[in-house]
């Protein structure tokens, strides 16, 4: 097999497994596994994690990882920087890689700062003349100057997050793998992390990135690849798949929200002020029919999202509500919504008096879909944090 150029991954057709949970050893339990040990001839339960995974990712590229809790994320990104090792296929990566799979991970809590560094920088292959050259800015960047030589065990979590990834991100690799560990940052952190990123990718490092936070992953990486119940559902260009992956999430939580609360949705409409179709910047027109068994004093919420349960912008309203069937209108002005398919999110609450209770339980009520110009395509790096104020207008009937 010809040599790989420095910062190449491959994986073909890779597996993993774990041995199962252990369960309480109560007699029982011990004689149905050993029943089982006879009939499959294997002493133990597994359960796989990663099941026939084939990816590639060419150097000075970023691919994303996206996906539920549970989905095999971590455990790829473990298996590339060798941490563990596949149970079948074939995994290869060529040349240094710098990981950041979790907060601590290469931090030696007895040792300082100072001394973390030249020793990941050691763990990497890199000379310590080549450390030290670098050693000004993973400090600056990092944000730890006054600290750098005290004990890592007297830093906060988002101190020893901060030096983790200032280490591996400055430090050259050719490869860098980053897990969801940057939301334990505040968010002026996260900006210049995305930043710095966007720089080391557009410098020829190649980039593998595991985040919940759909933004960042449309605005870093070029691919992504969606895994689900150990495979990999769909992969290709980012905004494609996670397209796919947000209409999976907005299917699931409709079907497994809970019903459990005083006031009940009876129907559902979403239109255009002008009565036509839905587009970017109309005024959108809500109803809502309601029904209550009692007459109530509350707080009525409707979010808008792309699928998840992270709404873009919420809007409120303070009313008293009659008992029995009412018809809620709201009516949001100039909505801020580019091309592409969003979920409302109806919620209730009652004031204080009420303590606090849910009448209405946050969850969605139904899709739609906007007109309008396509998302707009961020420069390498970067991603806008901001708050969305849109206006609305209340009617009870």
């Amino acid at each position: 097999m010809p040599t790989l150029p420095d910062g190449s991954i491959q994986l073909e057709h890779v597996w993993k497994k774990f041995r199962a949970d252990k369960t309480v050893p109560k007699f029982y339990d011990q004689m149905t596994r050993f029943r089982r040990s006879i009939g499959s001839g294997n002493r133990y339960d597994y359960r796989w994690v990663l099941k026939d995974i084939t990816l590639e990712v060419e150097p000075g590229k970023s691919l994303a990882l996206i996906g539920i809790n549970g989905s095999g994320k971590t455990t790829l990104l473990k298996i590339i920087s060798q941490i563990t090792y596949q149970s079948a296929g074939r995994c290869d990566v060529a040349g240094r890689i710098g990981a950041l799979l979790s907060v601590t991970a290469g931090i030696h809590m007895e040792l300082t700062g100072k001394e973390n560094i030249f020793l990941y920088g050691a763990v990497m292959g890199m000379g310590r003349q080549s450390i030290r050259t670098k050693y000004d800015e993973i400090v600056e960047f990092a944000g730890l100057a006054d600290a750098v030589d005290r004990q890592v065990k007297f830093y906060s979590l988002g101190m020893q997050m901060r030096l983790g990834f200032s280490i591996a991100a400055f430090l050259e690799p050719d490869v860098l793998l980053v897990d969801e560990v940057l939301a334990v940052g505040d968010a002026n952190f996260q900006q210049k992390c995305l930043k710095r990123i966007g720089e080391i990718v557009k410098a020829g490092t190649t980039l593998l990135y595991v985040s919940h936070d759909l933004a960042s992953v449309e605005a870093t990486c070029e691919t992504a690849v969606w895994l689900a119940d150990a495979v990999a559902v769909a992969s290709g260009p980012t905004r494609e798949v996670v397209s796919l992956y947000r209409k999976a999430v907005e299917q699931n939580a409709a079907l497994t929200t809970s019903t459990e609360g005083l006031v009940e949705i009876l129907k559902v409409e979403i239109e255009a002020s002008d009565g036509g179709q839905l587009r970017s910047e109309c005024d959108l027109v809500v109803r809502l029919r309601l029904n209550s068994p009692e007459a109530i004093q509350a707080n009525i919420f409707l979010g808008v999202s792309q699928g998840s349960a992270f709404p873009m912008f919420i809007v409120r309203h303070d009313g008293s509500f009659p008992a029995g069937d009412c018809e809620v209108v709201c009516t949001m002005r100039h909505v801020p919504l580019s091309k592409g398919r969003y979920s409302l999110w109806p919620a209730m609450s009652a004031h204080a008096g009420g303590k606090g209770k849910p009448l209405l339980p946050w969850r969605p009520a139904m899709s739609f879909d906007v007109m309008g110009p396509d998302f707009i395509k961020l420069p390498e790096g970067v991603m806008v944090m901001s708050n969305v104020y849109v206006g609305s207008d209340w009617e009870i009937n």
